[in-house]
Order: C-alpha cells, then sequence, then structure tokens
C-alpha cells in the first residue's frame, strides 16, 4: 500500500495520513510531512563526497554514487535520498508541489517512512537507471556523480488522493547555496563535459544515413537550449552552473553509450 502524507496549509488540520492502494505494500503508516530545512551557508551539503563534485565521467557511474545524499529538486525544494536495501536500493521521497484546486498553496506528498524500492533499467544513457516502484506517480532517473537527472515523467504528476501535482522532472541534486564555493571546480568539470559532447556530436555525425546525420544535427543544435530550460529555475544557477554541468555530463554519457553501441552494430558477425 503506497502511504501518503500531506502537507497541509497553514492553520489547516489533517485528521489522518492519506493512503493510496495499488503501490508498495510494506510501506508504513505515514504522517503529514513538512518540507525539509533549508540549508545554511556557504559550504557544501553533508554527505557531498570528496571537496569538490566530480568530474565529467570519463569512468562510469557507480550505482551507488548517490547513496545517503540528500538530493534536492533544482537544488532547493522536496527530498530524494538513496538507501541500500537487501538485493538492491530504495528511495526516500518527498515530493512538494501546489494544490489542484489552488496552484498558489503549496502542498508536499512523502510515499511512507521506509525506502520506496527501485527497479534498475541498466545503462540505455551510459548511466545507473532506475525506475521509482510507486505507481501514484513512477520517476524514472538516471545516477550521476552527487546528481540524479529524472528521465520520466514527461509531465507534472497528479496525486488524486492529496490533491497535490508535483512536478519531479529535472536535476535533484545538494542546495544550490552550498555550491557557490565551488563554482570554479564546477566550471572546470562542465569545460571538459563540453569537450567530451562536441566529440560525441562530431563522431556520431561523420556516421550513419543522412537522416542520421540530420538527426544528430538538429540535436546538437538544440542541446544549448534543452540545457537552459532543465537550468533555469536551479536554485543560485547564475552563481556556480552545477546544473549546467551536470546536464552536459548527462550528455556526453549518452553521446558514448551511443557511440560504442554503433560500434558494435557495425562490427562483421563472426
Amino acid at each position: 500500500m503506497l502511504v501518503l502524507g500531506l502537507m497541509a496549509s497553514p492553520g489547516s488540520v489533517l485528521a489522518q495520513p492519506m493512503q493510496l492502494p495499488g503501490a508498495v505494500d510494506s510501506a508504513p503508516v505515514g504522517v503529514p510531512v513538512a518540507p525539509p530545512a533549508a540549508a545554511t551557508g556557504a559550504a557544501p551539503p553533508a554527505g557531498f563526497r570528496g571537496s569538490r563534485p566530480a568530474a565529467v565521467p570519463v569512468k562510469q557511474v557507480a550505482d551507488d554514487a548517490i547513496v545517503g545524499q540528500a538530493l534536492l529538486h533544482q537544488g532547493r525544494s522536496g527530498r530524494f535520498v538513496m538507501e541500500r536495501l537487501r538485493g538492491g536500493y530504495g528511495l526516500k521521497v518527498l515530493f512538494e508541489g501546489f494544490q489542484t484546486t489552488n496552484l498558489l498553496e503549496p502542498c508536499g506528498v512523502a510515499f511512507g517512512d521506509e525506502a520506496v524500492p527501485l527497479e534498475s533499467l541498466g545503462r540505455p544513457a551510459g548511466l545507473p537507471r532506475f525506475r521509482l516502484q510507486a505507481s501514484a506517480c513512477p520517476v524514472v532517473f538516471d545516477v550521476l556523480n552527487n546528481a540524479l537527472m529524472v528521465v520520466e515523467p514527461q509531465a507534472p504528476c497528479v496525486i488524486e488522493a492529496a490533491q497535490c501535482r508535483i512536478d519531479p522532472r529535472g536535476l535533484w541534486a545538494p542546495d544550490g547555496r552550498g555550491l557557490v564555493a565551488l563554482a570554479r571546480d564546477i566550471e572546470k568539470d562542465r569545460a571538459r563535459a563540453e569537450a567530451q559532447v562536441r566529440e560525441g556530436f562530431h563522431v556520431l555525425g561523420e556516421r550513419g544515413s543522412p537522416d542520421d546525420k540530420r538527426m544528430v544535427a538538429r540535436e546538437q543544435a538544440s542541446f544549448s537550449s534543452e540545457r537552459e530550460q532543465t537550468c533555469r529555475d536551479f536554485n543560485r544557477e547564475g552563481n556556480h552552473g552545477f546544473c549546467a554541468a551536470k546536464f552536459t555530463e548527462a550528455r556526453a554519457s549518452s553521446l558514448r553509450a551511443r557511440t560504442a553501441a554503433a560500434d558494435a552494430a557495425a562490427k562483421p558477425r563472426s
């Protein structure tokens, strides 16, 4: 059973937690939830691995790269914490959104007190990909170093029982305010990732049919605008560029995976 906690508006009283059937049977009864406390200061958040974010993923990102880290949607709200479970991984989640009857009134949804199991989907884009096994809002995401990028759903979810509209799309990362002090290192990582993206587009653009080449050219032309759209509301993005760096790393990984797949397909079968 999927258990939801609803973050009520000020002055309101929530008689009991809301529950939705048909998701995770082992989830315990939930409680009303509130947004996590915001990080203060410019220091990197607790659990942040290393003195700065990892460089562009030349090596494969480990499945457990973000285990134990508290990640916020666009570096500002909600909460994702990936945990180890027996035989795999799970995710403790808190989504923040707005009431469906009043899009100016905030609300929150927590999927129980225990971690919701994750289904491994392999590495279709070169990064570990997982699906959150929650029917109310199945989220698919790729794991990066110190962040995760949501690739599904394609539109916001409406949690009918809670009358709450949530939008998990985008980057989940440490609080953006704690990344400002790392801006120079983040810029170096972004520059390396951009070099790999340019190389990846160049390699793919030289292969395939004319239609494939035109598709790659269109993707390359739209890359900057897609990155801007994803990162424009990331917390303090203009001061550190973390979201742009991670978006670029994810695309570099995807291009490498596509190049490797093309190479494998081109090899003659013995």
